[in-house]
C-alpha cells in the first residue's frame, strides 16, 4: 500500500502539475515554449532544479524551473513584510460633556488630530448628565464646532446621534 502525498501548500511542483502540457521558463527566465509537462520535468530535473507552477490560472499554465524550497521561503518572506508594513484602523474614542471648558476643549482636539494624522478613526462620545439632556442642541453644536475644525483632515463617518444620555459621532481620516 502507498502512502498518499501529504496535502500541498502553496504551488504545485514536478509531478504534482497535472496538465499534459506547460509553458516553460528556465532558471536563466528564457522562455522555452510550451512543452510536456514530463519533458519539462526531465530539463528541471537535468539541471539539478524542480518545475514549479507559477500562473496556473493561464492557458497553458506557466512554470518556472527553480528550487521549491527557496521559492516557497521567498514567498514567505514577501507575505511577512506586507503583513508587517500593514496598518490597522483603530477606533479612539474622545469623551466630552456639552459644557465643556475652552482649554479643556483644546486639549481635546489636539488630541483628536494626532489620532487622524495617525490615520484612526474617532468616536466623539458627549455625556449628558441631569437636565444637561434637556440641553441637546449645545451638544449638537459642540460636535458640529468640533466637525467644523477637523474638516480638512477628515469627513464625519457617522452623524451625531443620541443613544440614551449620551451623544456619538464618528469622524474618519480622508
Amino acid at each position: 500500500m502507498m502512502n498518499a502525498p501529504a496535502p500541498m501548500t502553496g504551488p504545485r511542483f514536478d509531478e504534482f502539475i497535472n496538465v499534459p502540457k506547460v509553458r516553460v521558463i528556465d532558471q536563466d527566465g528564457e522562455n522555452l515554449g510550451v512543452l510536456y509537462t514530463r519533458e519539462a520535468i526531465a530539463i528541471a530535473q537535468e539541471a539539478g532544479l524542480n518545475l514549479v507552477e507559477v500562473s496556473p490560472g493561464a492557458d497553458p499554465p506557466v512554470c518556472k524551473i527553480l528550487d521549491v524550497g527557496k521559492f516557497k521561503y521567498e514567498a514567505q518572506k514577501k507575505a511577512a513584510a506586507a503583513r508587517k508594513n500593514q496598518k490597522t484602523q483603530e477606533i479612539k474614542e474622545i469623551k466630552m460633556r456639552p459644557n465643556i471648558d475652552e482649554h479643556d476643549y483644546q486639549t481635546k482636539m489636539k488630541a483628536i488630530n494626532r489620532f487622524l494624522e495617525d490615520g484612526d478613526k474617532v468616536k466623539l462620545t458627549l455625556r449628558f448628565r441631569g437636565r444637561e439632556l434637556s440641553h441637546g442642541e449645545l451638544g449638537l453644536k459642540l460636535l458640529e464646532r468640533v466637525r467644523d475644525e477637523t474638516a480638512e483632515l477628515a469627513k464625519v463617518e457617522q452623524l451625531p446621534r443620541l443613544e440614551g444620555r449620551q451623544m456619538l459621532m464618528v469622524i474618519a481620516p480622508k
